[in-house]
Order: structure tokens, then sequence, then C-alpha cells
């Protein structure tokens, strides 16, 4: 299979180091209440529990990935069971997803106290956070040579084993309905773990069957070349580049090509630029100036364009959320105390936790589209939504349009708006075939820190079934 970008952008900017250490037994003597989190420093008090630790996956490796578990806040035996993965790939769930985003406790700042999140999505879900694959976050195997055996197959294939392990170990959530949920390079996460849990399950025993029920994903890599396309449409209709760089790429680029022309490749630095001093996960938030300050800040949402990974300042793009959460995630769960809680890191591994992997060596399979499966699964009946919050420059509204459009699905409701507090919070549409899409107005790249309120309410519709709210009423 040929080198893929993903492949390219990774092995010149992940520093390689080695991932040892010894995998434990996943179940435990005492079962899931060896895992059970308490006295989490800095907690909140709260009603509902909450787990870590790690999972092996097989009897016949060396791995074992890190998940963070919370109970819903109320109705646990009644509520889905909800998988969230970030992207990168490399990027971890944990500190992303449960610590920035949608998790109960959030980290904003230095101090020692995390804060209670009023719209954590363990108000409608079981929520589990998982990360994947090796060499993510507290995730490690035994076997360094792993490290450069990683791909979308390889993630696809350990997440699934993850599953069927944790499920043994929480046999009390193997009858909940399942969902997975994601954003980013989750675009490619989703749809293949989605799709290997469907063709798994036809040949399943009970003890291996899971009761998947559809998937949720937002402003995600699912098609390169509109993808590309959308990227640059998006920066040209909001004002970050001029007509000369936009028309000049139209006529010099071919993004079905991985070699471009000079002119090309001169306009796309030109466009890189463009979005070199501001945000371009989320236009109009300021950057981190605490970074700025010391070095350029390294986008760590490390998905990139075959077009781009030529050019350093790709990443060199400033990015940040608070604007400076990553750093404080960072610091956070590099705290003996936190880690002990979490039991995490227990076997010492030989470098710092960071949001995104440095351990990584390189990423041997990335496929130019998912749309095919996304395809395969709506026709079998699988629940999908895909959203995008629209102020992302990154993965923009523009390209997941151009995406969605390659499905020629007929549109059965058409783009309106939907409501939440009385407010317009996006648009959505429906098509025949059961997709929804919904965008999340003023929403940047993780649309859960951007518009917490909006994305608590559509994941509760998502989970439900219902329709996003046409009114103000």
């Amino acid at each position: 299979m040929a080198v893929s970008w993903i492949f390219r952008f990774l092995f010149f900017t992940l520093t390689v180091t080695s991932v040892m250490g010894k995998v434990k037994n996943a179940g435990g003597v005492s079962g899931q209440e060896s895992d059970l989190v308490t006295n989490l420093p800095g907690q909140p008090a709260v009603t509902f529990r909450h787990y870590a630790g790690y999972i092996k996956l097989r009897q016949t490796d060396e791995k074992a990935l890190f998940y963070w578990f919370f109970e819903a806040q109320n109705k646990v035996a009644e509520r889905p069971l909800v998988l969230w993965l970030n992207g990168g790939p490399g990027c971890s769930s944990v500190a992303y997803g449960a610590a920035q985003e949608l998790g109960p406790f959030l980290i904003r700042s230095n101090s020692s106290e995390l804060l209670l999140n009023k719209f954590s999505w363990n108000k409608a879900a079981n929520l589990l956070f998982l990360e994947a694959p090796v060499g993510v976050g507290f995730s490690y195997t035994n076997k360094t040579e792993d490290l450069s055996k990683l791909g979308d197959k390889i993630t696809a294939e350990d997440s699934h084993a993850f599953l069927i392990q944790w499920l043994k170990k929480f046999p009390n959530f193997k009858s909940h309905e399942f969902y997975i949920a994601g954003e980013s390079y989750a675009g490619h996460y989703v749809p293949q773990l989605a799709e290997l849990i469907f063709d798994r399950n036809k040949r399943a025993s009970k003890d291996t069957v899971i009761n998947f029920k559809g998937f949720m994903i937002g402003n995600a890599v699912i098609n390169d070349v509109t993808d590309q396309n959308g990227f640059v449409d998006y920066a040209w209709s909001h004002a970050i580049i001029s007509d000369r760089v936009y028309h000049t790429i139209l006529k010099e680029c071919d993004f079905k090509q991985d070699n471009q022309t000079r002119a090309c490749m001169l306009s796309f630095r030109g466009l890189l630029q463009a979005y070199s001093d501001i945000d371009i996960y989320s236009i109009y938030t300021p950057v981190c100036l605490e970074s700025l300050d010391s070095k350029r800040s390294r986008s760590k949402l490390v998905t990139a364009p075959k077009a781009f990974t030529q050019h350093d300042l790709w990443h060199d793009l400033p990015s940040g959320y608070d604007p400076c959460t990553e750093a404080y995630t960072m610091t956070y769960f590099n705290r003996a105390d936190v880690q002990k809680a979490l039991h995490a890191n227990a076997t010492k591994l030989d470098y710092p936790y960071t949001p995104c992997s440095n351990v990584i060596r390189g990423w041997d399979d990335s496929v130019g589209t998912t749309l095919p499966i996304i395809r395969k699964l709506i026709n079998a009946g699988i629940r999908i939504w895909i959203y995008s919050g629209d102020t992302d420059g990154r993965v923009p509204v523009t390209s997941t349009r151009y995406s969605i459009n390659q499905l020629n699905y007929k549109v059965k409701d058409d783009w309106r708006s939907w409501f939440h507090r009385h407010q317009v919070a996006g648009w959505v549409t429906t098509y025949e075939s059961g997709l929804t899409f919904a965008t999340v107005r003023g929403a940047g790249h993780q649309v859960p820190v951007f518009r917490p309120a909006q994305s608590l309410a559509l994941f509760s519709h998502f989970i439900s079934g219902s329709n996003l709210p046409p009114s103000r009423l």
C-alpha cells in the first residue's frame, strides 16, 4: 500500500521513543470495582461513579489500552453506552474529549481544581473515553515494534478487541444500546470501527456481540478530495486569503494528484501564511499568547491534506481553546497523584503524558475516503449523524457539505434552522436514506468547547433519534 499523507506528516513531526511497560491483567481480582476512581485530585462532588484503568486486548499480544468511563448522571441502567474517540491520528480522547470538551470534569486552569461541566454528555448517556492506539496517552505495549505497525486498520481492530474485553469487565452494560461518537480524524476511526462491529456481529456469539445502533461524527475527515476543496473555499469565503491566491489554487492545483505544480505549492504557502497568526481550528478565537511568547505552538489535531505536508508552516499554525487548555491538561495528567487515582502509568512509562502522541513511529494506512462505509451502514439501517461547527477552518463546513454531496442522497427535509433556548443553534437537513447533517452556529473544530449547551442538545437528539427543534418554542 502506498505511504499515506498521514504517515508522512507523522514521520516528520513525531519524536520516536520507546513505549515499554508490563501489561497487567485487565480483569483483576475484583473486576470493575478495582478500577473505581476515588479521591481524584480537584474533583468536585458528584453522585455518579467513574472508572479508569487498562484493558489487555488479547492473550497473544502485549497491548493494553487505557480508558476512563463515567456512568450517566441518572437512570444509569436505562441510558445507552457511548464510546467517544478523538482524532489526530495519535491524539487522546481522555485529554481532549473527557478533560476539555464533553466529560463531567473539565481542566480549565493550572489550579488543582476541576470544573464541573454543566453540559457533560453523561447527562444523556454512559460515557466511555478510549486512548487508542497504543502509544497514545497512557496506552502502551511491551513490544516497541508495535509502534511501527499502526494505522487505520490496526486502530479499528484494537478498539474492537478493547470493547469485547471491556464489556466482559462491565457485563452490566452489555445489553445497553451502543453508539460511537467522535471528531476530526475520528471521521476515519468511527466509521471503520462501526463497520468492523457490524461485520463481526454477523458471526458473533452472545459473549462477543455488541448492541450497536449508530454513530455521530463532527468536523470529520471523511473524503480527501472534497475535504481539501472545502478547505480552500472556506478560507476564501471567510476573507482569510486573497482572490489572487484563491484563483491560483483553483487553476494550478489538482487535489486528486499527490504531486503539484510549483505555482500551486507557492499559493498553498500563501494560504497557510494567512492562517499563521490565527487559530485555524476556530477562526474567531484568540490564540494562546503564552505559547507564542516562548515558541510557536504546534498544532495538535494533526490531520493534514497531502499538498500541505510539504510546508513547515502547516506544522507551526497556532491553536488553543482556553486558549491554553492543552498545556493545563498536560500538567494535570503528569501529576503522580492524578495518575495514581486513575490507575494510570503504574508501569512508569519513560516519557511524559502528552495530549497527542510523541512516540508513534508512523501511520501505515489511511484510506482516502470513508464514504463507502457510511453508505454501507446507512443502507443497513444504522443511525448516522454528521455535524459541523461552522467556524472551524481545518475541517470546515464546506468540506463536509461537499463530501456528503458525493453520496448523492435525495433530501427529505430541506435545509432549515434548529433552535436551542429560543435561539438559532445551527442548521440541519435530513436525507431519505436516513442520514442527518447539522451545523452548530459559532462553534469551532471541538464543538462542545465552544457551544457546550447546543452540543449536548444535539447529542441528546441523536441518542433519542428525534428531530432537532424547528422553532423557538
